[in-house]
């Protein structure tokens, strides 16, 4: 399997609401047969009916609103679009579950979910530098073990 991912496809319980959300956060994508699908730099972010997404990986809807055990995350270029990102999340329906502040390894992070409880984290970090279409290179940890 070559390392990359391809699309991120969120299970969804109303699909007008959150593609509201997500476009209320700037985000422009294409409805086609009840899937919504947005361009996110080298990767597809999916919408789809929650229940089919579980029937199509072969498993049983779980609940609504519990933490599924991902997160996706967000990096910005600065302090301040950490915080009006989180202002916009707020306005579009989002929940705002952790308020940015400095964490324990020195970078300036959040963590809002969506509508339907999708886990994202906001963050600056200058130790993951953005390019300028927005994608980022992981550093060298240098001396990390595989």
């Amino acid at each position: 399997m070559e390392q990359r991912i391809t699309l991120v496809t969120l299970g969804v319980t109303d699909l007008a609401r959150a593609k509201g959300f997500y476009e209320a956060l700037g985000w422009r994508g294409q409805e086609v047969e009840a899937t919504v699908f947005f361009q996110a730099g080298g990767l597809g972010l999916v919408l789809w009916d929650r229940d089919k997404l579980a029937r199509d990986c072969g498993v049983e809807p779980g609940p609504v609103g519990g933490f599924g055990g991902i997160a996706l995350a967000h990096n910005v270029r600065s302090e301040a679009e950490v915080d009006e990102l989180l202002d916009a999340v707020r306005r579009a329906g989002g929940s705002v579950t952790k308020p940015a502040a400095v964490n324990a390894i020195g970078f300036y992070s959040s963590a809002f979910v969506d509508p339907d409880g999708h886990s994202w984290e906001v963050a600056y970090n200058p130790g993951f530098p953005l390019a300028a279409d927005g994608s980022v290179t992981l550093p060298d940890f240098g001396g990390a073990k595989n």
